[in-house]
């Protein structure tokens, strides 16, 4: 009798609705085996040399789950339909204008029609109220427009297994950010955005010298070039290349613009915040790129036209001995699976179809990957670490920076034998402040032989996959609970609720028959704010990406201390942070209503 390796009725019901290939009413994949090869003879297609034993090798670090693909490479790949295996886009710039609004639109309709989530900056539209000269018009703002894309994002994928993602991104000095920063307070609305403000080092500091804050917009008429008092501001705007006059619409308080942000994010867990420049300080292709936004769930900061595929390592396959005073980490299994998932992402930038020709150049170009991990929560309680004790940390330290260095020196090898990405520049690549952290061999071996891929390291929020792999703990994040319901969306729209058991409590069961949880076995309820923040900052420096967590608030957490959360996230370096606290607007986190949908939640992330 062949072995299952699915341990729940959840992780076959995701295999089944989202990866199994059916070629009309013939289905091609028997079992998750029969999916496994198909994705490892396709990616494996690409080789120009020793097909067969690539193939062999994607297939051993595929199957039991070790190496968790994005799931659009595992639905996408060796079947005949016109899909994407990315699951990250940025768009291009929305311009302001009618006909450049509604060309976006049309790209990021035909991008998701391929399965690809989008992100978006709409800092480029004036502010509601501006006068639109050249028809005689009165702008209606960038929120309204936004509504558009919702419907759109709506129509296209109102029936299926799978929503679509979109962010949207607005700039902390547009006229029109308490719009954007209010716009989902209402349920229902926007809800296939998840909404970012892009925070400045230059707002933090208003915030925290107690400032005025100018809120502007670039000149785009003549008789628009000051303020009622004549003031003018040079800024660098959105997608330009170089600084430009921008009329000061009035000012506010930067302190009752961060609490406006604060109050909204408490109330109704939105927007998250974008920390702008130290993503672009910390780009590796800073030379070259200006970034404003990210893919849907955060973790991948692009430029226009942006795209990066994803997967992810199961540390839960790598723990030797679990539950025994002997548990350890197998970190030579891990650095090997990484060395074979670092040629097998870069392989898919060569397989995969593109919905716009912008997105292959892009990805030709720069040949970003986003390798993380997931698992992590269980594979610390399986070692007897407690997630928010610093031993954890540590703990995950080590094992990012393994993922980390072996990715970069794995990637080194792929230009020795394939080539650099088309836009590495040395001298420029190697001042960047990530590369320069980096151990002396690696940058030496950068120096001598360029890098296959401009960026590498990711985390996910993995949670669709993480359920497929028998509900492992999903990317950064602790267990939700070790025995709860979910309600999960079927191909036909509809919902079936699932008993789901946590990966770590079911193996603990197995092994310890009757046996009580250790004091290790911590979920979301038995953690604070600050150990979600720790664990993030704690790996930020191993990541150049960036990292999709959302931290848990209490419903009764005081709100001075939720908003002095941000501005620690700001101090401790981290590109971004969300939080999710229960309230009426959302619901509760992974509630059974939909309308509760949060960026990592397995329905808003693409897969």
């Amino acid at each position: 009798m062949l072995f299952d390796p699915f341990q729940s009725d959840v992780s076959r019901s995701i295999w089944e609705s989202k990866y199994r290939y059916r070629h009309g009413e013939e289905t091609v994949d028997r079992t998750i085996q029969d999916t496994w090869l198909r994705v490892a003879q396709g990616i494996a297609s690409v080789e120009k040399h020793d097909r067969s034993d690539w193939a062999g090798r994607f297939l051993h670090i595929l199957t039991g789950f070790r190496f968790l693909p994005g799931g659009r490479i595992l639905a996408g790949t060796g079947v005949p339909h016109d899909v994407t295996l990315f699951n990250c886009f940025v768009m291009g710039a929305v311009e302001d204008s009618l006909d450049a609004i509604f060309d976006a639109l049309k790209e990021g309709a035909l991008t998701m029609q391929q399965g690809g989530g989008v992100g978006y900056d709409f800092s480029n539209l004036r502010p509601k109220g501006a006068p639109a000269q050249r028809v005689g018009n009165i702008a209606s703002g960038p929120v309204s427009f936004m509504r558009i894309w919702d419907a759109m994002c709506d129509t296209l994928l109102s029936v299926g297994a799978r929503r679509g993602a979109m962010m949207a991104s607005l700039r902390c000095d547009h006229p029109d950010i308490e719009a954007f920063i209010d716009a989902k307070r209402q349920p229902g609305e926007l809800r296939h955005f998840n909404l970012s403000v892009q925070v400045s080092d230059d707002f933090m500091r208003a915030v925290e010298e107690g400032d005025e804050w100018p809120l502007v917009f670039p000149v785009r008429e003549p008789h628009e070039d000051r303020d009622a008092n004549g003031r003018t501001v040079m800024r660098l705007w959105s997608n330009r290349q170089q600084a430009e006059p921008c009329r000061i619409h009035r000012t506010l308080k930067a302190r009752d613009l961060w609490d406006r942000i604060m109050h909204a994010t408490y109330a109704y867990a939105e927007p998250g915040v974008l920390f702008i420049d130290p993503i672009n300080r910390k780009n590796n292709l800073a030379y070259r790129e200006r970034i404003t936004t990210t893919n849907p769930c955060g973790e991948i900061p692009l430029p226009a036209y942006g795209a990066c595929d994803l997967g992810s390592v199961n540390l839960t396959q790598f723990v030797k001995q679990p539950f025994t005073a002997e548990a350890e980490l197998d970190f030579e299994a891990i650095d090997e699976t990484v060395e074979v998932a670092v040629r097998f992402l870069d392989n898919v930038i060569d397989l995969s179809r593109f919905p716009l020709e912008a997105q292959r150049r892009q990805a030709l170009g720069t040949r970003r990957i986003g390798l993380g991990i997931t698992g992590l929560a269980d594979a610390l309680i399986m070692q007897g670490l407690r997630y928010g004790d610093v031993t954890a940390r540590q703990q995950a330290v080590e094992v990012m920076e393994h993922v980390c260095h072996t990715a970069y020196r794995t990637s080194i090898g792929l230009a020795q034998e394939k080539g650099a990405f088309a836009l590495f520049e040395s001298s420029d690549y190697l001042q960047s402040p990530f590369i320069g952290s980096l151990p002396d061999d690696i940058q030496a071996g950068i120096e001598k032989y360029g890098i296959r891929n401009s960026h590498l390291i990711a985390i996910a929020p993995a949670g669709t996959i993480s359920l497929l792999a028998n509900n492992v703990s999903s990317g950064l994040e602790p267990v939700f609970d070790f025995e709860y319901q979910r309600k999960v969306l079927q191909p036909d729209g509809e919902y079936l609720t699932y008993e789901l058991t946590d990966y770590a409590w079911r193996l603990w069961q197995t092994l310890n028959p009757g046996m009580p949880r250790p004091d290790t076995f911590v979920d979301i309820n038995r953690l604070s704010p600050e150990d979600h923040l720790r664990m993030q900052a704690a790996v930020q420096p191993y990541v150049d990406n960036a990292i999709s967590k959302t931290i848990n608030i209490p419903a009764d957490y005081p709100f001075d201390a939720f908003k002095s959360l941000y501005q620690r996230a700001h101090t401790l370096g981290l590109k971004g942070c969300t939080t999710f606290r229960p309230n009426p607007v959302t619901g509760e986190i992974l509630s059974s209503e939909q309308d509760a949908s949060r960026c990592c939640d397995i329905e808003r992330e693409a897969d």
